[in-house]
C-alpha cells in the first residue's frame, strides 16, 4: 500500500507541473487506429462548452480560392477534392482529401502564430488554412515542406463570445506518416512520427510526450488517469490505440476507433461546480484513409453516417456538395443525400 501511495503521489506531482484548472476548458482528442491491409482510421472528438454547428462539404478539384480578403493573401487552385467539416458554416475545422490525407485542428491555448519578424507575410485565415493544406497536398511530407517554410501569417476570427482561435494540427496520410505542428512564440515546431497514436491539447507536444512516457512506466493495464483533462485523455487514447485488435474490416475498424474516442470524450452536459467553461464532446469524426470514407457522429443524433469520396465526382467542373447536418439524422452511407451548394462563406 505504501508503495502504491508513493507511485500515485509521484504521478500527481508530475501532472500538476503541466496541468492547472484552466486545462479543464480545453478540448478535442485525436487517435489513430492502425489495422491490417493498410487500414488507417483517424478518429477525433470536438469538445466545446457550447454547441458548434458544423456542416459537411465536398469540394472538387480545380476551384480557385483565396486564404484571406486582405491584400497579398495566399491564393491557389485546388489539386485534390476533399470533404471538409465546416464550423459555423464559415471555417474548416478538419477534413480528408481524395488521396487519403487527413488534417485535424485541435484547440491549443498556447498557440502564437507570428512575431515581429514574420507578421507581415502572405496572410491566410484560420477559416481556410486546413482547406489550403488538403487542397494542395497528397502526403504528410508535402505538408511538412509547406509548413516548414512559414512564409505565411495565420490570422483567426474570435468566436463564441471572444474566444481566440488558438489551434495546433495533426496530419496523417494514407501510409501512416504523421506530423503534429504547433506555433510557439511565433515559430512553427514540427514533430514527425510513423503512426502517431494520440493528440489532445495543452501542454505542447514535447511536454505531453514526457507525461505519456511516465505513464507508460506505470503500465496502463494497472492504472490509467481518468479525468477529462488534456494529458489524461492523451494517455488513455495512446494506451488504448496500442492495445486493441488489428483488423482489415473497415466497419469493425471504425467501431474500434469509435470506442476509443468515446473513452476519451467528455460526457455531454458534464459540469464541474466552479468550472463554467468545462467542455463536453459535441461531435466525433472518423477518417478512413484507405477507403476514403469520412464518418460523422453528433452526440445528440441517434446514429453515425459517412460520405464515400469514391462515390463523389471530384474532377474539375464538378459541383460543390453540402450536407446540412442541422436538418439531418441518419445511419450509414449518406453520400447521395448531399445537395449541390454554392459553398460556404469564409469567416476571414
Amino acid at each position: 500500500m505504501k508503495k502504491l501511495l508513493s507511485i500515485l503521489a509521484s504521478i500527481f506531482a508530475l501532472v500538476g507541473v503541466f496541468v492547472t484548472s484552466d486545462n479543464v476548458a480545453e478540448a478535442c482528442s485525436r487517435v489513430l487506429y492502425v489495422g491490417e491491409g493498410g487500414l488507417l482510421i483517424v478518429g477525433r472528438s470536438l469538445d466545446w462548452k457550447t454547441p458548434i454547428p458544423t456542416n459537411l462539404y465536398v469540394y472538387p478539384a480545380g476551384i480557385t480560392k483565396k486564404g484571406h480578403d486582405r491584400p497579398g493573401a495566399i491564393e491557389w487552385t485546388s489539386k485534390y477534392g476533399a470533404v471538409y467539416a465546416v464550423s459555423y458554416d464559415g471555417g474548416v475545422t478538419e477534413g480528408m482529401n481524395e488521396k487519403g490525407l487527413s488534417v485535424n485542428g485541435l484547440f491549443c491555448k498556447n498557440a502564437v502564430y507570428s512575431d515581429s519578424t514574420n507578421n507581415n507575410r502572405a496572410p491566410i485565415s484560420m477559416a481556410m488554412f486546413v482547406a489550403w493544406l488538403l487542397d494542395m497536398n497528397a502526403t504528410t511530407q508535402e505538408v511538412v515542406d509547406v509548413i516548414s517554410k512559414q512564409d505565411f501569417t495565420i490570422t483567426g476570427q474570435t468566436f463564441d463570445g471572444g474566444t481566440v482561435s488558438a489551434l495546433h494540427w495533426g496530419v496523417t496520410d494514407a501510409t501512416g506518416d504523421c506530423c503534429i505542428f504547433e506555433f510557439v512564440d511565433g515559430k512553427v515546431h514540427i514533430y514527425r512520427g510513423d503512426k502517431m497514436k494520440a493528440m489532445t491539447n495543452d501542454p505542447n507536444f514535447p511536454q505531453m510526450t514526457a507525461i505519456n512516457n511516465y505513464w507508460e512506466t506505470i503500465g496502463g493495464v494497472n492504472f490509467l488517469p481518468g479525468t477529462v483533462r488534456s494529458p489524461d485523455r492523451y494517455v488513455r487514447g495512446y494506451f488504448y490505440a496500442g492495445h486493441v485488435d488489428s483488423t482489415s474490416d473497415p466497419d469493425l475498424g471504425v467501431s474500434i476507433t469509435r470506442s476509443i474516442i468515446q473513452n476519451v470524450s467528455v460526457p455531454y452536459t458534464y459540469l464541474i461546480p466552479g468550472e463554467p467553461n468545462v467542455s463536453s464532446t459535441q461531435w466525433r469524426s472518423f477518417s478512413n484513409l484507405r477507403d476514403k470514407r469520412y464518418y460523422f457522429d453528433f452526440v445528440v443524433n441517434m446514429g453515425m453516417y459517412y460520405v464515400d469520396l469514391n462515390e463523389c465526382s471530384l474532377t474539375p467542373g464538378s459541383p460543390i456538395l453540402k450536407l446540412d447536418t442541422s436538418k439531418f439524422d441518419a445511419i450509414g452511407n449518406v453520400t447521395k443525400d448531399f445537395k449541390v451548394s454554392n459553398g460556404f462563406t469564409p469567416m476571414y
